[in-house]
């Protein structure tokens, strides 16, 4: 087998913290989730999809954690009060898919936060409303791809939260306004958006240093 036909059999996704693009290599790795030095395989299937989900809500979690670690000279007790309940969801989340992925689960990734300016409530409720936005259009695109009703069940009792999560950031950045009921997200059929992660993964890559491959997932 010449080396342009083994290339062809793999083309991963890949998405780290200089930036996303495809990738291609040799044989595919194996259909479960594993970590190495060079970074993290989410696997295929059902497995791949919690992976997914997992990276994404430890990127949430350790987001808020720092949030209120180095809280914004500004932050008024209903910011505190909201952002913490926020950070405790996101754990919640993160630990629950951990405990679901058991052995399957990729490792801890190493996250970037450079772009926040963590001093500034501006810029953390803008980021925290991108990630959580991202978070119900990354959950509503991957159902299709769970198999199993019951991590589907979950799928969907999670992105609700994420939703209420969404909701709440848009109110502290724009009190009283009509743009705090989605707009922007949701459509003229009153449908909230979904992505796949091949368009999820290249707008977390930011803030992400672990190198992280999809070899299956759309």
């Amino acid at each position: 087998m010449d080396m342009q036909t083994k290339a062809s059999r793999r083309h991963i996704l890949k998405w780290s913290g200089v930036g996303a693009g495809i990738m291609v290599a040799g044989s595919l790795l194996p259909n479960f989730g594993i970590s190495t030095a060079l970074g993290a395989e989410l696997g295929d299937g059902d497995v791949g999809v919690l992976n997914y989900a997992y990276a994404l809500e430890q990127l949430e979690a350790a987001f808020y954690i720092q949030v209120l670690e180095t809280p914004f000279s500004s932050m008024q007790p209903n910011d505190h009060v909201i952002l913490s309940s926020i950070r405790d969801h996101e754990i919640a989340h993160r630990d629950f898919l951990k405990k679901a992925l058991g052995r399957h689960a990729i490792g801890g990734l190493e996250v970037d936060f450079s772009a926040v300016d963590f001093g500034s409530r501006a810029s953390v409720l803008g980021t925290a409303e991108v990630f959580e936005n991202l978070g119900v259009a990354a959950y509503n695109g991957a159902g299709q791809l769970i198999k199993n009703v019951d991590y589907l069940a979950a799928a969907g009792s999670i992105v609700s939260i994420e939703a209420r999560h969404a909701a709440a950031i848009s109110d502290l950045l724009r009190p009283y306004s009509a743009q705090s009921v989605g707009r922007g997200h949701v459509d003229a059929k009153g449908l909230d958006g979904a992505l796949l992660p091949s368009q999820v993964l290249p707008k977390a890559a930011p803030f992400i240093k672990t190198p992280v491959t999809a070899a299956s997932l759309a």
